[in-house]
């Protein structure tokens, strides 16, 4: 068995190396977590109405968790209704 030294500079630059390898490998292991919006932040966000909210959430422009009278939404979600409704500019005429 071969026996390897390292000098101590070395040693803590590849000790610093693997603890950045570990904590790629650890956050790429966690599920992303994903936030949740109640109503009146949702509003606040959008800057609509309640009656708004609720008409979207009637035609299904977007989905929404309830839990009694609590509604939530996801922010994937908002920005997904965002996207969809995206218009580019107009070319210059």
């Amino acid at each position: 068995m071969d026996a390897i030294i390292f000098t101590k500079d070395q040693f803590t630059d590849l000790m610093s190396k693997l603890d950045t390898i570990q904590s790629q490998i650890s956050s790429k292991a966690d599920p992303k977590k994903e936030t949740f919006l109640d109503n009146q932040e949702f509003l606040l966000l959008m800057k609509i109405s309640k009656r708004t909210a609720q008409t979207w959430r009637d035609e299904g422009k977007i989905s929404f968790s309830q839990v009694g009278n609590k509604i939530y939404y996801k922010l994937s979600d908002v920005e997904k209704l965002l996207t969809e409704h995206y218009n580019k500019s107009f070319k210059g005429r």
